[in-house]
């Protein structure tokens, strides 16, 4: 699956789970669900673009040094020997493929889309 469509689909299914739970206080699920889902975009991010021929650390380097790391950072963190999902939890992926960087590819926090459905939660009390 390409990102565009795996970006689609999680706006299918966020669209809908939020409207279900629409009206209701689940902030800090969002939250932890939000910081999860970006974790995992960074996996695959990693898995499917930087990460590509894994044995090869020069080509995670070069690829690292496209998204903006440093020589020394991008040396070092090509040749790490951890998995694909702790990477994503990692100052590598963090500081590199920044929200900002996945608002730009299409990813919309759960909080945005929650705050548009449900706008009374956030408007302040008529007096």
């Amino acid at each position: 699956m390409t990102f565009e469509e795996r970006i689609t689909k999680i706006k299918e299914v966020q669209r809908g789970w939020l409207t279900y739970f629409q009206g209701t206080s689940i902030y800090g699920k969002l939250r932890d669900v939000g910081g999860w889902l970006r974790n995992r975009l960074r996996y695959c991010i990693w898995h499917l673009s930087i990460a590509i021929g894994r044995t090869k650390p020069e080509r995670k380097r070069k690829n690292l040094i496209r998204l903006g790391v440093d020589q020394d950072h991008s040396y070092a963190w090509s040749r790490t020997r951890k998995g694909g999902w702790a990477v994503a939890q990692s100052p590598i992926l963090i500081t590199t493929i920044t929200l900002e960087r996945l608002r730009k590819r299409g990813c919309i926090s759960l909080l945005d889309v929650y705050a548009l459905l449900s706008p009374s939660i956030y408007e302040p009390p008529c007096t």
